[in-house]
């Protein structure tokens, strides 16, 4: 059975210092092993456990990095184990295969970009004509494809995000709030889209899934097992669905209970988990956490 592992990376399977969630004394902490630098310093972190595990996974099926993060900000990262053959960034718009750029797949985004949505100009000018200085640090855009804001989070009033949602929904644009970063991400630019095209090029039968945030919805939608941590966009809104377990796990904790959890589903003999009783979301739960902020 060949198994597709897609995972987001940032606060899912890998940390920064603020976001490790270290409840427990000093002397009890994970030993953990740093998996990027920025400007020469250490940035991001996983437990030695889960990179272990990670490595492991990455051996036995077709492990996909699967990410928000443009290329440059992606090859920053050294995860354990052999170098993926795919990886996704910029939330879909980009398919790397074996560290290149798949040219077919950025034909086919920009069409479907073309035929639905707003042009990202016309966006990123809303974002930065409507932005109040008072709270406004960056405003950047990510491979020509969507914008984002990095904001003061405390100044950040909360129906301004929620203006902008509805806006942009017109638009055809989605809206996502992470920690002090702000998106907005055309519809068609997905996860799920750029999974389901590795899944077509390996044959794979099954495809496992993780993620935290909003955008990370629908490619947790699409899988057979998904798993979402107790922090992040997606564990404060309530979201859930059948086969996408809640873990009450939450930093860089979860992170390592979400590589056990892969390895484990991936090895033979399991497939799509039973729903649990009483949960349940479709698509339009999606959108209707998105419209929230």
């Amino acid at each position: 059975m060949s198994t597709v592992v897609a995972s987001d990376l940032d606060r899912t399977l890998i940390y920064s210092a603020p976001a490790l969630g270290l409840a427990m004394p000093d002397a009890e902490a994970p030993r953990l092993l740093c998996v990027e630098t920025y400007e020469r310093k250490p940035l991001s972190y996983m437990t030695e456990t889960a990179a272990g595990l990670l490595a492991e996974l990455a051996g036995s099926t077709t492990f996909v990095p699967t990410t928000t993060r443009t290329r440059e900000q992606y090859r920053r990262i050294h995860l354990p184990g052999p170098a993926p053959e795919f990886a996704i960034c910029a939330n879909g718009g980009q398919l790397l295969v074996r560290g290149e750029p798949d040219r077919d797949w950025q034909r086919t985004v920009a069409e479907r970009l073309a035929s639905h949505c707003a042009p990202l100009e016309e966006i990123r000018a809303h974002l930065v004509r409507t932005a109040d200085p008072a709270w406004l640090l960056k405003e950047r855009t990510a491979e020509d494809l969507f914008a984002y804001l990095v904001v003061e989070r405390p100044l950040l009033p909360d129906t301004w995000v929620k203006d902008l949602a509805g806006w942009a929904g017109e638009r055809g644009w989605t809206v996502s709030l992470q920690g002090r970063k702000i998106y907005a991400v055309p519809r068609p630019l997905t996860k799920s889209a750029a999974v389901a095209e590795v899944a077509r090029r390996t044959g794979a039968s099954v495809v496992l899934a993780a993620g935290d945030s909003l955008l990370d919805a629908d490619l947790l939608l699409a899988a057979d097992r998904g798993w979402r941590p107790g922090h992040g966009e997606l564990a404060d809104t309530g979201w859930h669905a059948p086969h996408v377990t809640a873990l009450d796990e939450r930093g860089v904790a979860a992170g390592e209970e979400i590589t056990r959890a892969f390895l484990h589903a991936a090895a033979p003999g399991h497939g799509r988990s039973p729903a649990p009783d009483g949960s349940g979301a479709d698509g339009s739960a999606v959108d209707a956490a998105a419209a929230g902020g």
